[in-house]
């Protein structure tokens, strides 16, 4: 007998992968962001240590609070939807049988074999061909609230220790230029990884964090100086 074949595709990564890289890329960011604008704006070099070290932990725990709340709606919407069609292939099989016959039909399938699959489909997990083929809901792409909030505020910790790092080892007064250049490195890094995980293409990947952090942290210099010529 032939051994069975499982295909591995880069979509099966999809939903750990957003949040993980959601999470590094917005805690390199942020923090690299907070701190060029403390440091720009004459701060002495601890309370810019104190400033990074407080965006870590409020971004972690704000990425969790924030994925895990948004992802479980999505879970809640997604077990109602269940339960709505449960009960309806319950009272009405033969319905909802034509129903799923009439997806297949729209798909290619001849009827006959349209209302064959159904059938068959439905005699084995008749709940579960109505969740894959009618509500498009996947044991891949079903949301996972937890496991999205604890890859957002390990990511998000993980990110945003890389410029803590730099402030803790360049003096204050390489600071800015070197937390830009290893920021810029480090993001350009995560986004080709991502997009080389995820199937993307990776100089696109690599282009658009780099140039939507950039702007980010150029904004936040210029309001930290800004200030800073102003106190």
């Amino acid at each position: 007998m032939a051994a069975h074949h499982k295909e591995k595709h880069s979509i099966d990564n999809i939903g750990w992968l957003r949040a993980a890289v959601l999470g590094a890329n917005d805690g390199i960011v942020s923090t690299t962001s907070l701190i060029l604008g403390v440091a720009s704006s004459h701060a002495t070099h601890n309370s810019i240590l104190v400033a990074g070290v407080s965006a870590l932990v409020a971004g972690a725990m704000s990425m969790a609070t924030g994925e895990y709340v948004s992802v479980q709606s999505q879970a809640d919407t997604e077990a109602a939807a269940l339960e709505t069609e449960r009960i309806e292939i319950q009272e009405n099989p033969k319905g909802e049988n034509r129903e799923l016959t009439g997806i297949y039909v729209e798909r290619g399938l001849e009827a006959p074999l349209a209302k064959e699959v159904a059938t068959k489909l439905m005699d084995h997990d008749a709940l579960g061909a109505h969740a894959r083929d009618e509500l498009g809901i996947t044991n891949a792409m079903s949301a996972k609230p937890l496991q999205a909030a604890l890859a957002s505020a390990l990511s998000f910790a993980v990110g945003a220790a890389l410029p803590l790092l730099v402030v803790v080892v360049v003096p204050q007064e390489q600071l800015i230029p070197v937390i830009v250049v290893a920021s810029l490195v480090f993001l350009a890094i995560l986004g080709g990884l991502a997009a080389k995980v995820g199937g993307a293409n990776i100089k696109n990947g690599v282009l658009r964090v780099t140039f939507w952090s950039a702007l980010s942290m150029a904004v936040a210099a210029g309001v930290g100086t800004l200030l800073g010529s102003t106190a």
